[in-house]
């Protein structure tokens, strides 16, 4: 299995959590980010965190997309029937 196909399966099961189970899990995440040590947990902890955060951006952004995509666009301002003579 090559290196795209394990991040893709490794995507598929971040996705699958539910974005409030994470959100609890990233201020603990943040705290080890932010306490740095040369150590392969912190470089872990790196990778969670931003893991959390890219699945918080991509909900965001769906979930803008999908509420500018249901609203109606507005009306366009009805086009004057005067015209300018000289």
């Amino acid at each position: 299995m090559g290196i795209e196909e394990v991040l893709l399966r490794l995507a598929d099961r971040v996705l699958d959590f539910d974005e409030a189970s994470l959100v609890q899990l990233q201020e603990r995440y943040l705290k080890k980010v932010s306490e740095f040590s040369p150590t392969r947990e912190w470089e872990r902890a790196i990778v969670v965190y931003f893991m959390i955060n890219s699945v918080r951006v991509k909900n965001r952004i769906f979930n803008e997309r999908v509420k500018d995509a249901n609203e109606p666009e507005p009306p366009k301002p009805p086009r004057s029937q005067l015209k300018i003579i000289k």
